[in-house]
């Protein structure tokens, strides 16, 4: 059953002033398959990894230290694994997070994660939720020499257990809320009344860090309301975006239009947003695996998009921020702390 979440006005972080205006990079680093039909099939390929490395000095180029959300799959084969690992080796400010993608993390059972809802982590019993868990845990930290401090549930299916979970095994962040967005009619979670401010869950022993969306337009002060009744009226959300009314935008080159994205950063700012979370998947980087790159001219849109927004994050103060410094800011921040779990929507 999907659940409604929203931010805690009590479990707010307050970073340390010496924090300043951050932004931090996570890469969804998963296996190539077909976003309609995830868990439709046992056929996965891991070739995008490849173009890691390439991506990797582009980041280091601006002084980004990215995190790789590793899956399953890629962090159990054995090529993408070492191109992770030489990564790591070449910037040890790099990091690695979890990332469950149910329909092919063991134990799979007789029947995989095939009916949609089974594809938000979250919506699995505790148990299988949890034993998958381990297993992708153990796999990354077998492979990768590294134990993960950061989770993101594989199409943000975060869950009524999985913030226990996380905690129970050390983990210190979590990133699966997409700010803004609505899966429910898919079976997932419904997380339109989160906002892009980190706060504090399972009585502070989590950060959430959600993945940041802005909304923009003459009527963005009142989106968290109107944006959600425009997706029921056909083209209406359009429409508004058209007219220059309302528009919801993420901060990916995965969809959001550079010129979009460089205005969002700018009223991020102005509301006084301190850390803000840029994100893609990895199989974007090479073209045909994903929706956003089709072609070698998306890709070269995909790569320019970084340029201008990199360009747009230092004009508004945004410096890159590694793993390692938000978890620092986070063990200096005033330990404001709200309701114990996740905070249901009402």
């Amino acid at each position: 059953m999907s659940q409604s979440f929203r931010t805690p006005s009590d479990a707010l972080i307050e970073w340390p002033d010496g924090f300043g205006r951050r932004f931090m990079v996570t890469i969804d680093t998963e296996e190539e398959f077909d976003w309609a039909t995830p868990g439709a099939s046992d056929d996965y390929d891991v070739s995008a990894i490849a173009a890691l490395p390439a991506m990797q000095r582009r980041f280091a180029a601006h002084g980004v230290s990215p995190i790789y959300m590793v899956d399953y799959v890629v962090a159990a084969n054995e090529a993408a694994a070492a191109v992770i690992r030489d990564i790591l080796v070449s910037d040890p400010a790099t990091a690695v997070g979890a990332q469950l993608h149910p329909w092919v993390t063991p134990p799979l059972g007789d029947a995989r994660a095939r009916a949609c809802a089974e594809t938000f982590a979250g919506n699995l019993p505790r148990e299988m939720e949890t034993a998958k868990l381990d297993r992708l845990l153990a796999v990354i930290e077998r492979s990768l020499h590294r134990r993960p401090c950061i989770y993101r549930a594989g199409r943000y299916g975060l869950g009524p257990h999985t913030i226990a979970a996380l905690a129970a095994r050390g983990f210190r962040l979590d990133a699966s809320m997409r700010a803004r967005f609505d899966y429910s009619g898919e079976g997932g979670p419904d997380f339109t009344q989160v906002t892009a401010a980190p706060f504090r869950l399972n009585d502070g022993a989590i950060v959430e860090l959600p993945l940041t969306a802005i909304y923009t337009g003459l009527l963005r002060r009142r989106g968290a309301t109107l944006h959600p009744l425009l997706g029921r009226i056909p083209r209406g959300r359009g429409m508004f975006a058209r007219l220059g009314l309302l528009s919801r935008v993420p901060l990916t080159p995965e969809g959001t239009p550079v010129r979009e994205a460089v205005h969002a950063i700018g009223l991020a700012a102005r509301d006084g947003e301190r850390l803000l979370q840029l994100s893609f998947h990895s199989p974007s980087l090479v073209p045909g695996h994903t929706p956003y790159v089709r072609t070698e001219r998306d890709l070269a849109r995909f790569h320019a998009w970084w340029e201008e927004v990199f360009a747009a994050l230092a004009r508004h103060g945004y410096a890159p921020a590694s793993l390692q410094q938000v978890l620092d800011a986070c063990a200096d921040a005033k330990r404001a702390v709200g309701p114990a779990g996740l905070e249901p929507a009402t």
